[in-house]
């Protein structure tokens, strides 16, 4: 009875997880996959605007800016003092050599938030 049963979850675990892997390589073949070789150019990219951010606005604003690169375009979020900063950080990370495009969705910190 014991060995019945344990071949009963074995065979569902194993069922569920090729159901899953099924899934996974269904949907990944939906959307077109990013070489080993963009990753790493993504990455790099990441790093220079982080770099721009820092020298331009100030590190202490780079630290609290998210940088998300996909296929050369920038995303920045986060919260920044002002509208300023925002607009230096935009600025800086377009000034990046191989950005193609910048999604500023930096936020504002008001005011009342540091109480």
């Amino acid at each position: 009875m014991k060995t019945k049963v344990l071949m009963a979850t074995v065979s569902v675990l194993a069922l569920t997880a090729a159901g899953c892997a099924h899934h996974r390589d269904s949907a990944q073949s939906e959307t077109p996959n990013r070489t080993a070789g963009v990753v790493v150019d993504d990455a790099g990219l990441t790093a220079k605007v982080k770099t721009a951010i820092a020298k331009d606005v100030g590190v202490g604003t780079a630290a609290n800016v998210n940088v998300t690169t996909y296929r050369g375009e920038v995303q920045l979020s986060g919260f920044v003092d002002s509208q300023d900063k925002s607009t230096q950080a935009e600025n800086a990370a377009r000034g990046v050599s191989g950005v193609q495009s910048v999604r500023n969705d930096l936020q504002i910190k008001s005011a009342a938030a540091g109480r």
